[in-house]
């Protein structure tokens, strides 16, 4: 009877631990989400800001804190857009890789990109799981 109840025990505490361990990966898949939408300027040519578009999406090669990027342009019939048409949705592990990011020589090389061709941003950070 000791043995049999030494086994419940032990599986019990095998079960809880790994429930622990489940749960540690788990919320090591936690991603931070850095939304920012560009307004640009109306001045700004279409190859100018695809310019601006294709530069920006290049910072998911030479910025190794990126864990992902996609972006696209408006297209909800909504017309609640104020004038904001570029999307750009970018994945951090964590706050420190998006300060980094911010911090990035190449971030700051497409800043001067942008800076004559955006009217207006707007950024949106939020975590998921």
């Amino acid at each position: 009877m000791k043995s049999k109840f030494k086994i419940i025990i032990s599986l019990f505490i095998v079960s809880m631990m790994s429930t622990q361990v489940f749960s540690q990966i788990k919320s090591s898949k936690k991603l931070l989400r850095h939304v920012v939408v560009f307004k640009f300027n109306d001045s700004s040519s279409s190859e100018d800001v695809q310019n601006v578009a294709d530069t920006f999406y290049a910072l998911k090669k030479s910025v190794p804190q990126i864990k992902d990027m996609e972006w696209g342009i408006n297209n909800s019939p909504e017309q609640f857009n104020q004038g904001f048409t570029h999307c750009f949705i970018i994945s951090f592990k964590s706050e420190k890789d998006l300060a980094d990011y911010q911090n990035n020589a190449s971030h700051k090389a497409f800043q001067e990109v942008l800076k004559p061709h955006m009217e207006k941003v707007f950024v949106v950070d939020y975590w998921v799981k």
